[in-house]
């Protein structure tokens, strides 16, 4: 069962069972999200081995074929990740994914979203992200979003679609500098 959370439910002394889907397939008249599988790597590496894309992000060697290697693994270990495609044109556009699921607060993130360059600013992130929300707030009632503290133009777009900033965090891996990341929240 790929991509999919099981949620026991405490209702009169009686448990009901809920599954979560975190990874399948989307569409409307513009894109797909199709759940990610190892035959997408070198379509998506494509589209990452542009610098630009990781200007403001903090990894920003993740364009280099190994470093995005390992990005690309662990988007298939989350069983959450997806990539995009472009309906009218059958291109691979980027990758997002659904991932840190928490039954307690009944919350998910969505996240590691990244675009080819020439979808920039063609609206494309407003509907790719409400694609997966209109989904996934039939399951849970907060979506949440990672953002770098120094990642001006994701910050912005969460803005723009309703997105609020409610915390910080530093996720530095032990022995790494600080990665201070930003954590915005939208409301079922």
């Amino acid at each position: 069962m790929e991509g999919l959370f099981v949620v026991l439910v405490y209702l009169t002394n009686e448990i009901f069972t809920m599954t979560i889907s975190i990874q399948p397939t989307l569409e409307n008249e513009r894109i797909k999200l199709i759940p990610l599988t190892n035959d997408d790597f070198e379509g998506l590496f494509n589209v990452a081995s542009d610098p630009e894309i990781w200007i403001q992000h903090p990894n920003m060697d993740r364009w280099k074929r190994e470093i995005f290697e390992a990005f690309f693994n662990d988007a298939l270990n989350s069983k959450g990740a997806f990539k995009i495609i472009d309906n009218s044109t059958g291109e691979v556009v980027g990758s997002t994914r659904f991932y840190d699921y928490n039954n307690a607060e009944n919350s998910i993130f969505i996240g590691y979203t990244f675009y080819a360059t020439k979808y920039w600013g063609t609206g494309i992130n407003p509907i790719v992200k409400k694609l997966m929300m209109d989904y996934i707030f039939q399951q849970v009632d907060k979506v949440y979003f990672h953002v770098g503290s120094t990642n001006l133009r994701s910050q912005m777009a969460l803005s723009k679609i309703g997105a609020k900033k409610v915390a910080e965090q530093d996720s530095a891996k032990p022995g790494e500098a600080s990665n201070l990341k930003f954590v915005y929240q939208i409301e079922k």
